[in-house]
């Protein structure tokens, strides 16, 4: 296990992938390895990496997914990961960069998991779907006010897990992003030190959302039922 931190991007068709890496690697230090999961190989975002400068870069990890949907391609990064703490990153976040450093020394501190967070102090959603937005605002006030999990923004994939989490909870979760939602709750339940820190989302106007909220909505509820009834 090596010192420092991991870093998975899910990827689908991101035409603006070579900008996101020079954004990452300008912004952040801690880092190991750069896992870019993807589902099918005809995926531009991995023909786009192979033709530029960091076609035969010794960090950045193409990884296939046998299966197919973003919580699939995480389960994949996450079992090839080899440092002590991962940070699932959002493939067109280009604000949040700053923040993963910091994130790592949080971790060295002692917590197991750290969320950035939209929805504390210093944080910031905008230019969402309405109705996503209603929906993401709702769960994250339910959960906060009824369940024990004293987190603002339960949902965000955004996340740092520590290798212990990683390795002591299999993930259950099929299904988006749910993924999160499941570690958290589970190391909740364990008594974990767990963190919120501010964060910025500011949704993209020029790429349709992958968000499926009702095909997703199965794992969601679950790991939701589970926070409220435990």
């Amino acid at each position: 296990m090596k010192e420092g931190y991991d870093i998975i991007i899910p990827v689908y068709n991101e035409k603006n992938i070579i900008k996101l890496l020079d954004y990452l690697f300008e912004n952040i230090k801690n880092y190991n390895f750069l896992y870019i999961c993807y589902d099918q190989e005809e995926d531009i975002t991995i023909q786009l990496i192979k033709k530029s400068k960091y076609k035969n870069s010794k960090i950045i990890k193409l990884v296939k997914n046998p299966l197919i949907g973003p919580c699939e391609a995480i389960k994949i990064g996450l079992k090839k990961s080899e440092s002590d703490a991962v940070i699932i990153y959002p493939a067109d976040d280009f604000f949040n960069a700053k923040i993963l450093d910091p994130m790592y020394e949080y971790k060295n501190s002692g917590y197991d998991i750290v969320c950035p967070s939209r929805f504390i102090q210093g944080g910031m959603i905008k230019n969402c779907p309405i109705i996503k937005f209603l929906i993401v605002k709702a769960v994250s006030i339910i959960l906060y006010y009824i369940s024990s999990l004293k987190i603002k923004d339960p949902t965000n994939g955004f996340r740092l897990f520590s290798r212990e989490v990683i390795e002591k909870y299999k993930i259950e979760s099929t299904l988006g992003f749910s993924y999160s939602l499941e570690l958290l709750i589970k190391s909740h339940l364990d008594n974990r030190k767990i963190i919120e820190i501010p964060s910025v989302w500011i949704e993209r106007n020029d790429k349709k959302s992958n968000f499926k909220i009702i095909k997703w909505s199965k794992d969601y509820l679950r790991w939701f039922f589970k926070a409220i009834f435990n």
